[in-house]
């Protein structure tokens, strides 16, 4: 294989990724669309939120597959990535239970 050839056949490929973004990022654009029509249709609020959620989801691992490169990376580092998200996950909940609204509220003097 010649030197040309080979920069022609690498060179394919950036532009197979470079489609795949575009594709993607014209995904992304037709699910927020949906989330935007979503909020307005005259449906039972919890099946708005799960359906939100839901897309929001599919959006965020489309996100860190493709343009955060897990995809191509090492499973070892999906495995990492997915480790700091529980952790993450799991402080803010803690966060949220400490600081509840109840917890707030300042206590009457017995005075």
């Amino acid at each position: 294989m010649s030197a040309p050839s080979a920069s022609v056949a690498h060179h394919g490929a950036d532009d197979n990724k470079f489609q795949i973004y575009v594709e993607i990022a014209m995904l992304l654009a037709v699910i927020t669309g949906i989330e935007i029509v979503a909020i307005f249709l005259p449906f039972a609020k919890w099946l708005v939120v799960t359906t939100l959620i839901v897309l929001s989801a599919v959006k965020f691992l489309f996100v860190i597959f493709y343009f955060m490169h897990l995809r191509w990376d090492k499973a070892f580092c999906t495995i990492l990535f997915f480790i700091g998200m529980v952790l993450a996950g799991g402080t803010m909940w803690a966060l949220l239970l400490i600081f509840g609204v109840n917890d707030s509220i300042p206590l009457t003097s017995q005075m």
